[in-house]
């Protein structure tokens, strides 16, 4: 018995590779090959099939959602600020709501979790201490 080259996703490593291979898939079919097409627009239908069952993105706010995906991907803060070439403390301050996400913060987010820019570009509650409020009195 043939076994398929594709299943429905049901892990996030299957859901990464085949976002990678789709990606692989896209940039070489430069001569427009009908199968090459044809298993892009498979790959496409069950990586959004994924999204749609797995990352209610627009339910969460954008640190909620930080705070999940570093957990999906089994991440710490020192490594966030790694990957994103920050400090640990401004890290620190996102993942408690005392400092927004720049935009430089963003499209790195979006690109390594590989989420839509929108996902983390909304806006949400910065918590200000109570004496940072009267700092400027």
């Amino acid at each position: 018995m043939e076994t398929l080259k594709y299943t429905v996703i049901s892990t996030i490593s299957q859901y990464e590779a085949y976002c990678n291979s789709l990606e692989q898939l896209i940039f070489s079919n430069t001569n427009n090959n009908k199968h090459i097409n044809d298993e892009i627009a498979l790959l496409t239908l069950l990586i959004e099939k994924w999204d749609a069952d797995h990352a209610p993105l627009m339910d969460l706010d954008p640190v909620e959602l930080l705070h999940s995906l570093m957990q999906s991907h089994q991440l710490k803060s020192k490594d966030l600020a790694i990957i994103l070439g920050i400090s640990k403390g401004y890290v620190s301050d996102i993942l408690r709501y005392k400092k927004g996400l720049s935009k430089m913060v963003i499209r790195k987010l979006a690109a390594y979790f590989k989420v839509s820019h929108e996902a983390f570009n909304r806006p949400y509650e910065i918590t200000v201490s109570e004496n940072k409020q009267v700092a400027n009195a």
